[in-house]
């Protein structure tokens, strides 16, 4: 074994914070958000002493502190503690919470992947029924916009690999998802909401008149780079065929405009840009960078908005980017991180009234990956995440149990309700 992972047992009377410790049991034996940790306060030596170990392994190399010498004759170790745990039954109640949060998840990406055959079947007969497309699109959008515009909280969430779609009907749905979830913290009327929906659904309509070659190349030339800049003009041709609103029209026409006048094709700046334009510029840009055409390019969530505020920031209306930002938080879904006791997760939900409180996907070798812990850190006030990584920095056992997204995708839970208290779930 190597020196850096070698343990050693010691007695539970040499316990004192900053030993980082591993605790031989089922996850559910004890209080704890993991069964490897580093302590941090006495409540915490309190905790571990009721387990009634006789012994508790520990990381030299991971501490902070050095044990305490033994007492003579062994005296010391804690009687198994018969009355109830208070701490324990507080995390049986966060599970039960986090069993109801998991099968919202999974709700949300039945409807995510529901929500994605629906756009692919509109899409194959956009142009030849124009009328029924028009109207199947703007029923589309009418539901997501009614189902956000009724939820308190909404919550957004990474969605499976496995039902994302193909990347064609997968960028449009992210930009849609992120653009309304915008539009309703702007407190956007109902039919702009509506309008905003079609729009971001078929902004890059007009690509379907643009080689596929030319969308997936490094570099292109200026006649290339020109060509695929038209797919802005083919798209609001298509989009007057479909007989589209004129809100509609306008975000389809102006979603690579930027409020500094450095977009196209018109060089538009401020107040020329309609403010449902510049809410899906903002959220196709983001798509864009966490979902470039080469992958090898892609960004982390994190990184896109880092890039965006830091480097982009002129080309966007400043209110509608810094509340984009807060919504997704500081840690976007599928956002990689290191939590404070060196423990690896991934974001797999953003509150949008809580977002630097995510909920993180945590790397446990003795949970199998579908039961792997899911913990909520607006629940959790203890635990923090330190920093943020790119899938490269993973051990590769923790690429493999984690599953990073190759393509992130989103969706909001649309039927996001408060979780029951522990006595209503069985």
């Amino acid at each position: 074994m190597p020196e850096h992972n070698k343990s050693f047992f010691l007695k539970p009377e040499q316990l004192r914070t900053g030993l980082y410790i591993h605790l031989d049991l089922a996850w559910m034996d004890h209080p704890f958000p993991f069964s490897s940790f580093r302590i941090k306060t006495e409540d915490q030596l309190r905790q571990i002493r009721k387990l009634g170990l006789r012994e508790i392994r520990y990381s030299p190399q991971r501490s902070h502190s050095e044990p305490l010498p033994p007492s003579a004759g062994g005296a010391g170790e804690s009687p198994v503690d018969e009355q109830p745990n208070p701490d324990l039954e507080s995390k049986r109640q966060r599970v039960r919470k986090l069993r109801h949060q998991r099968q919202a998840i999974s709700k949300c990406e039945h409807e995510f992947a529901e929500t994605s055959q629906e756009l692919k079947a509109i899409n194959r007969n956009l142009l030849s029924l124009p009328e029924e497309s028009r109207g199947r699109m703007t029923s589309l959008a009418e539901k997501m916009a009614d189902s956000l515009l009724t939820q308190r909280d909404i919550a957004v969430n990474l969605m499976p690999e496995r039902i994302a779609g193909e990347d064609f009907y997968q960028h449009p749905l992210n930009v849609a998802v992120l653009s309304l979830m915008l539009a309703r913290e702007l407190n956007a009327s109902r039919e702009a909401v509506i309008q905003l929906g079609v729009g971001a659904l078929l902004h890059d309509i007009g690509k379907l008149n643009v080689p596929d070659r030319l969308q997936r190349l490094p570099a292109l030339t200026a006649a290339e780079q020109a060509l695929v800049q038209e797919h802005v003009a083919f798209g609001l041709a298509a989009g007057r065929k479909l007989g589209l609103a004129s809100e509609a029209l306008t975000v389809i026409a102006q979603h690579h405009e930027a409020v500094d006048g450095s977009g196209y094709p018109q060089h538009l700046s401020g107040e020329k840009i309609s403010l449902l334009a510049k809410i899906v510029a903002i959220a196709n840009t983001y798509d864009n960078l966490c979902n470039p055409a080469n992958p090898l390019r892609a960004l982390t969530p994190h990184e896109a908005l880092s890039q965006m505020y830091a480097q982009q920031r002129n080309r966007f209306e400043a209110g509608p980017l810094s509340i984009f930002i807060r919504c997704l938080g500081v840690y976007p879904p599928g956002t990689l991180v290191v939590l404070g006791d060196d423990a690896f997760g991934m974001v797999m939900s953003v509150n949008s009234s809580r977002p630097l409180r995510p909920v993180v996907q945590v790397y446990d070798p003795r949970i199998p990956h579908e039961e792997a812990i899911l913990l909520d850190l607006e629940q959790e006030q203890e635990l923090s995440i330190s920093r943020t990584m790119r899938p490269s920095q993973l051990p590769r056992e923790v690429f493999d149990y984690l599953a990073p997204r190759r393509r992130v995708a989103y969706y909001f839970d649309l039927a996001h309700s408060p979780v029951p208290n522990a006595q209503d779930t069985p």
